[in-house]
């Protein structure tokens, strides 16, 4: 049986706000008694995009603990959990927030993120609800697209893909989902057609260029797959990829 695609290769989209804006307020890397100032989700969710999470629970909790029954301020504690690495504590977050307000996408979206790798189906399943709430969410359409590609539903995923791009027709992260898909669904032409000029980025990430030579290593460029590895990695570990990257030949 052919291997799934693993979810490092994959770039699952924040379900938190994508352009948090930068505010004066925002508390301090250590912060005093919240008692100091005023606790909102929207520093939530700057800290969190600003590579805080501590400080987003820290913020979180104090909102709770002034109104227990706040499904945002429980989506930005499962939120800043979920950053920390605290997957199970963010997963009963997610679903308090759910319980209370059980229309509320971005938890739903949140809970899927935390239970994709483990359980792609059931995140499917939520992800699935999300996109009826809000049709033209592009991050519920990408984390859906993930979903289906760690299930091997390649044709499946694109059609999530495109539908994300219909909403945000610039969201790299999406591009770069759908490309490795179409390698992996066996359209190397396309996916490298897509994939290359987002890896010539000059702040392309390792991840987008490890998908572009995934799909050149499926198109029978292992050369050139080979190369664009070293850069990020040593020669004996490029091999071990591209010996890994050929179980996903459809």
């Amino acid at each position: 049986m052919r291997r799934l695609i693993p979810i490092a290769l994959l770039v699952l989209a924040s379900c938190s706000s994508r352009h948090a804006p930068q505010v004066d307020n925002v508390p301090p890397p250590v912060a005093p008694a919240l008692a100091n100032w005023n606790p909102t989700v929207h520093l939530a969710d700057v800290a969190l995009s600003n590579g805080s999470p501590q400080i987003a629970l820290q913020i979180s909790d104090e909102l709770l603990k002034r109104n227990p029954r706040d499904a945002e301020a429980l989506d930005r504690r499962g939120n800043a959990l979920a950053a920390m690495g605290r997957t199970s504590e963010a997963d009963v977050s997610y679903q308090t927030a759910l319980i209370i307000k059980p229309r509320y996408v971005t938890p739903m979206i949140g809970l899927a993120r935390v239970r994709m790798e483990q359980d792609p189906a059931k995140a499917e399943l939520l992800l699935g609800q999300a996109v009826i709430l809000e049709p033209h969410n592009a991050i519920a359409w990408n984390n859906l697209g993930v979903s289906r590609d760690l299930q091997g539903k390649h044709p499946e995923a694109q059609d999530a893909y495109r539908k994300a791009l219909g909403a945000e027709p610039d969201a790299a992260s999406v591009q770069v989902n759908l490309g490795l898909s179409l390698a992996l669904s066996g359209n190397t032409g396309q996916a490298i057609q897509l994939l290359r000029p987002l890896a010539s980025k000059s702040d392309a990430s390792p991840r987008v260029k490890q998908d572009l030579a995934v799909a050149l290593a499926l198109n029978g460029n292992t050369d050139e797959a080979a190369a664009i590895l070293g850069h990020d990695m040593s020669s004996s570990q490029a091999r071990a990829a591209l010996d890994g990257f050929s179980s996903f030949r459809p």
